[in-house]
């Protein structure tokens, strides 16, 4: 194999950690939602990617993201469901999104959930795709240091705004590709 198709190769392989590579099963489970109904993964997943967002109203990058999840939940309508799975919380996550306007499905009790799934930290994004296979997570992709006038930014509001964006890109580049994949 020549030197530049090996580069390639490897650029391709971890510059782009979009999609999880061995598309493992979701776990299924059940949560009520903020209007009292149940909601379950194998259920919400037919026939469309849905996203998982792990939030908390305290986190800077929950805050940051969502107006990008509110503008891919607008861009692309009823073919992706987006479920606002609520965690590590000390407010009002109900309320919190009312005031916000989002149209997320709000599941306020989701500690199990993000526990199932392994995530500790907030933001968590998974994307599944319509066979509950898992097809994008935030944890996989690189996390560069951003700088802002030759020095590293240590604000958490900050580097929120600044990755906010990016991650909006991956999870629309994820999404996307499920959906072609789906189309053929």
């Amino acid at each position: 194999m020549r030197l530049a198709t090996r580069i390639e190769l490897l650029i391709i392989l971890f510059v782009c950690p979009v999609v999880v590579a061995a598309a493992e099963v979701a776990p299924d489970w059940e949560l009520a939602s903020a209007t009292g109904e149940t909601v379950r993964l194998s259920e919400q997943v037919a026939g469309q990617p849905t996203v998982l967002f792990f939030w908390a109203t305290w986190c800077p990058y929950c805050k940051a993201l969502m107006p990008h999840l509110q503008s891919i939940r607008l861009e692309y309508g009823d073919d992706i469901k987006i479920l606002a799975i609520n965690f590590r919380e000390d407010g009002d996550p109900v309320a919190f999104i009312e005031n916000a306007g989002y149209d997320f499905t709000i599941l306020p009790d989701g500690d199990a959930v993000a526990a199932t799934y392994g995530i500790h930290g907030t933001p968590g994004i998974i994307i599944v795709d319509s066979r509950q296979r898992i097809r994008f997570d935030l944890r996989k992709l690189p996390k560069p240091e951003i700088r802002s006038g030759g020095k590293p930014v240590t604000s958490h509001r900050k580097r929120a705004a600044y990755r906010a964006p990016y991650w909006a890109a991956e999870i629309r580049k994820s999404i996307d590709a499920i959906k072609d994949k789906s189309a053929r």
